[in-house]
């Protein structure tokens, strides 16, 4: 296993209790081949996940006010589901530092998704008991941050192109049109920016490896634009002194005297 000290350098976090680092990192497989008494991460696992979910949720709660529930849990679901959080995982190289049964490390155990992203729910709950819920925030948000950036577009509309036109349709009954706007970089490496637009104005722009990453990336910007726009001004509103209606046709017209 390699030298923890690495870990502690990349997570920033110095532990009180070195322990706690260590258990966080034992996988049950370790717990299986030495006895039933070797404890294992998966009580710290349970931990990690709740602490995880309550900082995820109040991130978005407080990034997005204009949000509703759905998309809310949807952005949420995809910040901390296992795919990702084995990502982040492999981003810090916890692998190498998990403690493993040898029959788990021969079947590749230190790349298992399902491993690494109980290994990162461990980690968070280790860090929370031994420095506390801030502690536990300041490390799951670093984190959080390299994959996601700094959320100024909510994280995972399932469809984001399907969402924006139903929006619009319902609307206008008419449908986003997209545009790509450039391709540049080696083939191996492309970089596309497209926008959106809608009865000729751009809703939206975004960047991506593809035109369809770039064409979503327009789209949930597209969306973010929409969720923040100011209501329009609503028909009861004062709009100044009402005209004088017109006379009748005729009414210049001097009185007939009879006299």
């Amino acid at each position: 296993m390699a030298d923890l000290q690495e870990l502690l350098l990349t997570i920033g976090h110095v532990f009180r209790d070195p322990g706690l680092l260590e258990l966080a990192l034992t996988h049950p497989s370790l717990a299986s081949e030495e006895g039933s008494s070797h404890r294992h991460n998966q009580r710290l696992e349970f931990l990690g996940d709740a602490v995880l979910q309550l900082i995820v949720t109040g991130e978005l709660y407080a990034k997005f006010p204009d949000v509703g529930e759905g998309p809310l849990t949807k952005a949420r679901a995809q910040m901390v589901n296992r795919h990702t959080l084995a990502e982040q995982s492999r981003r810090i190289q916890l692998g190498q530092f998990l403690r493993l049964s040898k029959g788990e490390e021969l079947h590749g155990g230190r790349d298992r998704p399902s491993a690494l992203a109980d290994g990162f729910e461990a980690l968070v709950g280790a860090i929370f008991i031994d420095g506390g819920f801030e502690a536990a925030k300041t490390f799951v948000l670093s984190q959080l941050q390299e994959a996601f950036g700094k959320l100024e577009v909510i994280p995972n509309i399932e469809n984001p192109k399907g969402e924006l036109q139903e929006i619009l349709q319902a609307k206008a009954g008419e449908a986003p049109v997209y545009a790509l706007v450039s391709a540049m970089g080696p083939d191996h490496d492309r970089q596309f920016e497209c926008t959106v637009h809608h009865e000729g104005i751009e809703l939206g722009r975004g960047v991506g490896k593809s035109k369809k990453a770039a064409e979503s990336q327009a789209a949930l910007s597209a969306l973010t634009g929409l969720r923040h726009k100011k209501p329009a001004e609503t028909d009861d509103e004062p709009q100044g002194p009402s005209p004088v209606p017109p006379r009748p046709a005729g009414s210049d017209r001097p009185a007939i005297s009879n006299s």
